[in-house]
């Protein structure tokens, strides 16, 4: 399966990925590091993940993007309400790579994955899992995955592993920040797992 990865981080979502070819973007140096680092064998992009996608996407089977969340979150929110930071317009190309995919990628699996935002979804997500929505076009059942409250109060201090991932020897800033963002790479096998379920089923149909 010819998969692409878009903001791909440290690559939380794709950790547990097998028999995939997978391109990877990332437009953080610092951070492509560490991503090449546990996946040196992934082509990997440094450029805008936004515009790669909308050159790119029909080389694909499947794709994969997870757009800046800050934006959209509660967290942020409140944080503007208390007087902590300054009111911002809300990313557009979360909605905007939503629509582009839903219309135009008829010939492949793909998912957007971000937070619950503080205003109603512009589209409704086609699904919600652990602590995220999704908006793709086929169906993931619910289900409980490992639980992210205890290994984010291990990211605090010297310590910055989560889900495996080490990265305290990285130059990379905001560790706790990257960690905590990550998706749980259970969710991503899961997803994924969902996709090839839709693209062989849409293969057999043809069959008849």
């Amino acid at each position: 399966m010819k998969i692409l990865n878009l903001y791909a981080g440290i690559g939380g979502n794709r950790k547990l990925w097998e028999n995939c070819d997978i391109t990877a973007v990332e437009y953080d140096p610092d951070i492509a590091e560490i991503y090449h680092h546990y996946y040196p064998d992934d082509e990997l992009i440094i450029s805008d993940a936004h515009a790669y996608l909308l050159e790119n996407y029909k080389r694909f089977d499947y794709i994969w993007s997870s757009p800046p969340c800050p934006s959209h979150s509660d967290i942020r929110r409140m944080a503007v309400v208390q007087g902590q930071y300054p009111a911002v317009y809300p990313d557009i190309r979360l909605w905007e790579e939503v629509t582009l995919l839903k219309h135009y990628a008829k010939n492949q699996r793909w998912t957007v994955e971000n937070v619950i935002p503080y205003y109603d979804p512009i589209v409704e997500p086609a699904f919600k899992l652990d602590r995220h929505l999704f908006w793709a076009n086929f169906y993931a059942a619910p289900r409980t995955f490992t639980a992210r409250s205890r290994p984010h109060k291990n990211i605090c201090g010297s310590n910055h592993i989560i889900f495996g991932y080490d990265i305290s020897k990285f130059k990379v800033k905001n560790k706790r920040q990257l960690l905590r963002n990550m998706v749980n790479p259970e969710v991503g096998q899961y997803i994924l797992d969902y996709a090839r379920r839709s693209e062989q089923k849409t293969k057999q149909l043809r069959l008849f």
